[in-house]
């Protein structure tokens, strides 16, 4: 990229304008701290008049592995001042508890060695720093009462997880609002979102479900999600309402008493 743009005789603030991307979101795409995702590969191309040199690079980048996508949102997610996410079915991995990640990672794929999940859960474990950090960043997330309701690994996992939530409800770093079923249909009902915002104040976009996960950065997508987003939160129950809740399913994975006899 910064060889056409070169050649052109363009610096990235005039590019910025022809393309209408900000000089930050360039020069991460240049020095490779940005993925150049579409449409921003159509427009190089016309500014460039290289045909359709840059679209068909994203084919390289449409085969590169879902995990090496994740990899790049966890980088953002360490550098992020703010963190918006939402989960639709199962607790995030910044929230779960070592017993609930363990489960995920034995039945996600059964032929795992048991030190393969220890350095799985080791990585996890590890993301997971960013919370108790001196200055965290701005979290807030969405927990879609699925997550809740969804039994992993049985009740006595249920119920260390769902206690580790409740510390999170009201606390200023981060903050918990669940999406009950019976509120109105909204976006993002499945899969899982992930909104980190970085110290320049740009947003990327990391959405997975099925196990299929994609990074967007652009305007328009961004746009779309963060608004999409907002909307859930408007949806979802206040952070007193949502604890009631959470205390309200802990108790259905509370273990019975022995009758006496």
């Amino acid at each position: 990229m910064r060889r056409q743009r070169q050649l052109a005789g363009l610096s990235l603030d005039r590019l910025s304008g022809v393309v209408n991307y900000s000089k930050t979101h360039l020069h991460g795409v240049e020095t490779g701290e940005r993925l150049p995702l579409p449409p921003i590969l159509e427009k190089l191309d016309m500014a460039f008049g290289t045909g359709e040199l840059f679209q068909g690079l994203w084919g390289a980048i449409k085969r590169e592995h879902t995990p090496r996508r994740f990899d790049h949102c966890l980088e953002l997610e360490a550098k992020a001042t703010r963190i918006q996410a939402f989960g639709a079915s199962l607790i995030p991995g910044l929230l779960q508890t070592e017993a609930y990640m363990r489960v995920l990672f034995s039945e996600d794929a059964p032929g795992r060695s048991p030190e393969e999940i220890d350095s799985l859960m080791a990585t996890r474990l590890g993301r997971q720093e960013i919370l108790r950090r001196d200055c965290p960043p701005d979290f807030w997330w969405i927990l879609g009462e699925a997550t809740l309701r969804q039994v992993v690994g049985g009740p006595a996992v249920m119920r260390e997880q769902l206690a580790a939530l409740l510390p999170l409800v009201h606390t200023r770093h981060p903050r918990i609002q669940v999406a009950p079923f019976e509120a109105d249909t909204c976006a993002l009902m499945s899969g899982t979102l992930i909104l980190p915002t970085l110290p320049d104040n740009s947003t990327t976009v990391y959405q997975e479900c099925s196990g299929y996960g994609e990074i967007f950065d652009d305007r328009d997508t961004v746009t779309r999600r963060v608004r999409e987003y907002d909307r859930k939160k408007a949806c979802a129950l206040s952070p007193r309402e949502s604890a009631a809740l959470i205390e309200a399913t802990l108790e259905k994975y509370e273990p019975c008493e022995s009758p006496r006899t």
